[in-house]
């Protein structure tokens, strides 16, 4: 659903230009939800990148930590996101969330039907994609460059 795809375009470029030390897994959640449960064992740091509505002009960056999360999660962008919401919260009843949750957002422009970026949130990749580096280089995980 146009902007709500960001999180999907910064995987992908992270994916393609970087290389990842062995504790880094890039993954793309989309829609899985629950069924990424299982991946959430024995992870002890989750770095989430999405469209989070915020009420703010479209294109604006925002960094929540912790139970920070959640409460984002409550503005649903899409339907996926419930899934996340859920998916955390089972985590958490079967004890093994997560230590530290970061989200990396960015208000969205369109949620209409279709795969194409909205010029305020296209111009916004390049962004996420150093906060993703530079959020792993403070859990000092370095990514190198392709």
């Amino acid at each position: 659903m146009s902007d709500d795809g960001v999180g999907v375009r910064v995987v992908q470029r992270l994916a393609a230009e970087f290389r990842f030390p062995p504790a880094v897994s890039v993954l793309d959640g989309g829609t899985l939800g629950l069924d990424l449960l299982p991946r959430l064992e024995g992870v002890e740091r989750l770095l989430v990148v999405d469209a989070v509505e915020t009420g703010g002009v479209p294109g604006t960056l925002v960094r929540m930590v912790g139970d920070e999360i959640p409460v984002a999660l409550e503005t649903k962008v899409s339907p996926h996101q419930m899934g996340l919401k859920d998916l955390l919260a089972v985590a958490m009843l079967q004890g093994f969330a997560p230590q530290e949750m970061v989200l990396w957002g960015v208000q969205p422009e369109r949620l209409d039907l279709g795969i194409e970026l909205s010029p305020a949130v296209a111009n916004r990749v390049d962004c996420l994609v150093d906060a993703v580096l530079e959020e792993l280089t403070r859990w000092g995980e370095v990514a190198l460059p392709c």
